[in-house]
């Protein structure tokens, strides 16, 4: 899955970075926490790997 907004996919980082342990998971708030509770490592890389010259900064 690829990321709408450039939002989302900061988003998806810093999920991806508190499940691979390197940000404590008491520092996400958010969409990132939500995303950290119910995506799995993979689908998070596939979100924070998108390129930012094909998304808007925000979906809307």
């Amino acid at each position: 899955m690829k990321a709408q907004s450039e939002a989302q996919q900061k988003a998806a980082g810093a999920a991806l970075s508190a499940k691979r342990g390197e940000t404590p998971k008491s520092k996400l708030q958010g969409a990132s926490k939500e995303m950290y509770e119910t995506m799995t490592e993979k689908e998070l890389e596939d979100m924070a790997s998108t390129k930012h010259d094909k998304i808007p900064e925000r979906k809307g």
